[in-house]
């Protein structure tokens, strides 16, 4: 069976690992130029990988480009993957290969279709969850599933790391299985429900700016959730300086401290601690963008 890989970021790397260990390589690897790395904070260079398995790559910036559909055309496919790409695959691309075209997505489908998929999964304290190989179709992830994984989180700890790792161990799982299923005759192609569909809208760096008149557990949760693999939650301080949190607790001494949405309660050596909209207060306890923690007292949320 021949197939065509389309991915760029970390999950493509393990998805392209995962099936030339299981004895698929593809004909060809279609990925970003390392030049448009940028476009994703979560990129991967999958020309290590290639390499190794004597795999070509064409590297393009759109997968309905000209050159790139003659370049899939020419492997003669029976099937094209594509995990890890953020963009709609025309009616040209998916009329070449023979079988059709697979693409991955980090939800239980037909829930939480779209963009930001694992952000808002944190963001939405969804507790069942899962990953999904799917047959691409007109629509954005609409098509009939080939294989799913579901599983439980805590949503009130999970976060957009823990969410992204784990659906990256059910897609290396997942897909040699269907791959196996394929060449051994047997397609497998579930259509999905017309119940339970969501959709989810696309999310920017400038979304994970931290309102502190929100709730603490709000504000917690926007943490966890825009946290990487992708830009995380900012703040400013009162010098403009834009600080990047990524790890955070609600205070332990609940009814403690006494300030105003934004203000820095206190400051120790490991973290310093936030006052939040409702009372209650959030300990930083990692961020970047300052080697030491902004003054005590001093209010964060300051645009630049």
């Amino acid at each position: 069976m021949r197939t065509v890989f389309v991915g760029t970021v970390e999950g493509s790397q393990v998805a392209l690992k995962a099936i030339c260990a299981a004895g698929y390589p593809p004909e060809l690897v279609v990925t970003l130029p390392p030049d448009l790395a940028h476009r994703h904070s979560d990129f991967a260079d999958l020309s290590p990988v290639a390499n190794q398995h004597g795999i070509p790559i064409h590297f393009t910036a759109k997968s309905d480009a000209p050159k790139t559909l003659a370049a899939i055309a020419e492997t003669k496919p029976d099937l094209i993957l594509v995990v890890g790409w953020s963009q709609l695959c025309g009616t040209e691309f998916r009329a070449i290969p023979k079988l059709g075209c697979i693409g991955f997505h980090p939800s239980a489908l037909p829930k939480l279709r779209g963009r930001g998929v694992i952000p808002w999964t944190v963001l939405m304290a969804e507790r069942n969850v899962g990953a999904s190989l799917f047959w691409l179709g007109d629509g954005a992830d609409d098509g009939p599933i080939a294989l799913q994984a579901k599983y439980t989180v805590d949503p009130e700890t999970v976060t957009a790391r823990d969410l992204y790792d784990r659906a990256l161990q059910a897609l290396a799982d997942m897909l040699p299985r269907v791959l196996k299923q394929i060449a051994d005759g047997n397609i497998p192609s579930t259509p999905q429900p017309d119940t339970g569909i969501s959709i989810c809208a696309r999310r920017r760096p400038e979304d994970g700016q931290i309102d502190w008149h929100q709730p603490a557990a709000n504000i917690h949760r926007l943490i966890r959730a825009a946290g990487p693999p992708y830009p995380g939650a900012f703040t400013n301080t009162v010098d403009g300086t834009r600080l990047v949190l990524t790890a955070v607790r609600h205070t332990p001494q609940e009814g403690y401290f006494i300030g105003l949405p934004g203000q820095v309660q206190a400051i120790d050596t490991k973290h310093f601690t936030v006052a939040c909209g409702d009372g209650r207060c959030l300990d930083i306890l990692e961020w970047s963008g300052s080697d030491s923690p902004p003054k005590i007292h001093t209010k964060l949320g300051l645009t630049t």
